[in-house]
């Protein structure tokens, strides 16, 4: 049965506001909490609220204090605001539901103090489909996260997790991980479920061997 909350690919914007943080990426039906406070993006946020509910999310390529002139990366993902409280010090908590990626195609003039691109949304269109992909080595996906989880001390609802399917599991924990910037960049371009999984297997065990290794050069 189709989610009530999938859109046709017809149906995505042609205009989309974009909020550039390092370290933040987003997948298809993974929730990502935001806690904005800058007030170009209470403006985004207010205007998006006043469209379609659709911010943009995209990691810079460096670091820049002028906000036009941030280089970022030409991938990102849609998200739609799902729920949102304001704050008596001014701030909005929200939480942004991932929906599609997208590549950049071109950048708009700024809408109050905020980035707005042209996205194009086809090479992702399988983001939108109501279908659940499948591991076929899903023992060992899980074996090599409870060693990196082991070595990097992160704390897994194990019995949670053990139920999701193989799509939601991926995708979360490409969201939620303690993974690099660019790995997680790298995992976001991924088109398929089965070649972003077997990539972040890899950086998984590289990170929990590089850890073992920190870990024995230290005794």
């Amino acid at each position: 049965m189709r989610s009530p909350f999938l859109q046709l690919l017809t149906e995505l914007p042609d205009v989309l506001p974009i909020f550039p943080l390092s370290g933040a990426v987003l997948l298809p039906g993974v929730q990502l909490p935001l806690n904005v406070f800058e007030p170009r993006y209470l403006a985004m946020v207010q205007a998006a609220l006043a469209s379609d509910h659709l911010i943009g999310m995209v990691q810079p390529r460096s670091q820049s204090a002028d906000e036009e002139a941030l280089e970022v990366h030409w991938v990102g993902c849609a998200g739609r605001i799902t729920s949102y409280s304001e704050t008596n010090d001014g701030r909005i908590i929200l939480v942004l539901t991932g929906l599609c990626r997208f590549k950049i195609l071109d950048e708009l003039s700024m809408q109050d103090g905020f980035r707005r691109i042209k996205p194009a949304w086809t090479d992702f269109a399988q983001d939108l489909e109501d279908e659940e992909a499948s591991l076929a080595e899903r023992d060992q996906f899980m074996g090599s996260l409870r060693a990196f989880c082991d070595r990097r001390s992160v704390e897994i609802p194990w019995d949670d997790i053990g139920q999701m399917a193989d799509s939601d599991l991926v995708n979360l924990l490409c969201v939620h991980l303690p993974l690099d910037a660019e790995d997680k960049q790298a995992l976001l371009e991924t088109v398929s479920l089965t070649e972003r999984a077997t990539l972040m297997r890899g950086l998984m065990d590289m990170s929990a061997h590089a850890s073992k290794f920190g870990t024995e050069q230290r005794h």
